[in-house]
C-alpha cells in the first residue's frame, strides 16, 4: 500500500507534468488536446509512469501528439528538477492510457 509521501508526490507530478507539456515545452507537434489521467511512482522513486489521454478525432496526429509528448521526457525532467524541492526526479515513462476508447466502446456496445 502507498505512504501519503508517495500519493501527494503522485498528485504533484501529474499537475507539474501537465503544466510543463502545455505551456514551458514548446514542441509543434503536441497539437492535440491532452490530459495526464495518472501517475504512479515506484516506491524507490527511481521511476514514474505517466498515463496520458490524447483527445482528438484523427488518429494520426493523436500519436503524433503521444509521440512527441514521449520525446519530451528528458526535458519534462530536467524542467521537474529545477521546480519541485525533492532530491531526485523520477525517470518519467509515459504511457498511453485507454480507458477513455475502452468506456466508449462498452457505451457502444451497451
Amino acid at each position: 500500500m502507498k505512504d501519503k509521501r508517495e500519493k501527494r508526490l503522485e498528485k504533484e507530478f501529474a499537475r507539474q507534468i501537465y503544466e510543463l507539456l502545455s505551456t514551458r515545452i514548446k514542441n509543434p507537434n503536441i497539437t492535440e488536446m491532452f490530459s495526464i489521467s495518472g501517475v504512479r511512482v515506484t516506491s524507490d522513486l527511481e521511476e514514474a509512469y505517466v498515463y496520458v489521454s490524447v483527445f482528438s478525432t484523427n488518429k494520426d496526429l493523436a500519436d503524433r501528439t503521444f509521440k512527441a509528448i514521449v520525446e519530451s521526457a528528458p526535458q519534462v525532467r530536467k524542467l521537474l528538477s529545477q521546480q519541485m524541492r525533492i532530491r531526485t526526479v523520477p525517470r518519467i515513462n509515459f504511457l498511453l492510457d485507454g480507458s477513455m476508447e475502452y468506456g466508449a466502446k462498452i457505451d457502444q456496445i451497451i
